[in-house]
């Protein structure tokens, strides 16, 4: 099969690798219909983050190939989505709604997702089966559902966004854009986007900013209060992972309110004595996107949302170092790799 491998820091290419197979009872094979590059694979390529020789991706829908003999709830023929922490759906943490902590959890991003197939351990628990085989055009955002969708909706849920609350998004890329879907969906009354991208900006009030903030850190924060009679948001979503970002989202909080968390943290240090005297609820991590996807799938068959608009870029495998090129230039958002 062809498979995208990260040589080192700026080096991808995509080569020839053995094909998977079923290595445990509980794995099932899928030949992918898509996969993408997700804004975390940029920190390897930047060179943030060591890389050697590593396989990429952790993002993936596509048709079940073989399953093992331990496996139940998916079958050949199916067309599925899963998550990128493989999970048995049935430990204590998964049974409390935390799967990305399953005590048997596998990272999707060690066997690499882009790739023409993919072994999917734990299938059980991590695969969910669309209701058919999807419509060409429904693709993109069952694609987004497999992380950046479920992540987003993950931010909004741990920040407590709801009806009538105020709600401010840190970080215009696509888990910021659809933490901004994810607090329409939620009932928000007004969501404030920090964003300095006209194209980004326009996508934003699409999916239900009411608000943009140009701003950041501590300008930023200061121009939420300005807009929330000097209180701040109820709600803050941090998507980005720095320590701007974080401070700019615990800053934009109001006392009591709360903030979710889903940049994958570098460098981030929370001073304890602004920590304590800020009042603000933290919740976040790598989002348990399992929890979310029927009710996230079943929202993009129906054609309730549509998720996939933050794919700007579509590419076909082959030319991934392109995709990577573009996400790092900031001339794509999001890139879609088909297959």
């Amino acid at each position: 099969m062809r498979q995208v491998v990260m040589y080192g820091p700026g080096d991808v290419r995509v080569e020839d690798r053995e094909d998977p197979k079923i290595i445990e009872p509980t794995d099932a094979i899928i030949r992918l219909t898509a996969t993408c590059i997700c804004g975390s694979d940029l920190w390897p390529y930047r060179g943030t983050e060591p890389v050697d020789h590593q396989v990429m991706g952790h993002e993936y829908v596509g048709v079940v190939e073989r399953v093992g003999s331990g496996v139940h709830t998916v079958k050949v023929g199916d067309f599925v989505v899963g998550s990128f922490w493989a999970s048995d759906n049935t430990c204590e943490i998964c049974q409390a709604g935390y799967q990305a902590y399953c005590v048997h959890r596998v990272l999707m991003g060690t066997l690499g997702t882009q790739s023409e197939l993919a072994r999917i351990p734990l299938a059980d628990g991590t695969l969910v089966a669309t209701p058919g085989i999807p419509e060409p055009d429904l693709i993109p955002s069952l694609m987004a559902a497999s992380d950046v969708l479920g992540t987003g909706w993950f931010a909004a849920v741990a920040a407590e966004v709801g009806p009538g609350k105020t709600v401010a998004v840190v970080g215009d890329g696509a888990v910021g854009l659809l933490g901004i879907l994810a607090a329409k969906q939620l009932g928000a009354e007004r969501i404030i986007a920090f964003s300095r991208h006209t194209d980004r900006q326009a996508l934003a009030r699409e999916f239900g900013a009411t608000d943009i903030i140009e701003e950041r850190g501590d300008a930023g924060a200061a121009k939420v209060k300005d807009l929330t009679d000097g209180l701040g948001a109820h709600s803050a979503i941090e998507a980005v992972g720095t320590q701007e970002a974080m401070m700019q989202a615990i800053h934009s909080t109001r006392p009591g309110g709360h903030v979710g968390f889903v940049g994958v943290s570098h460098g981030v240090s929370i001073p304890g004595d602004e920590l304590f005297m800020a009042g603000v609820h933290l919740h976040g991590g790598p989002a348990p996107v399992r929890q979310y996807l029927p009710e996230l799938i079943q929202l993009i068959w129906d054609r309730t949302i549509d998720p996939g608009r933050v794919f700007d870029l579509t590419l076909p495998l082959e030319q991934a170092a392109e995709g990577y090129q573009a996400m790092d230039q900031r001339t794509a958002t999001k890139v879609l790799l088909t297959l």
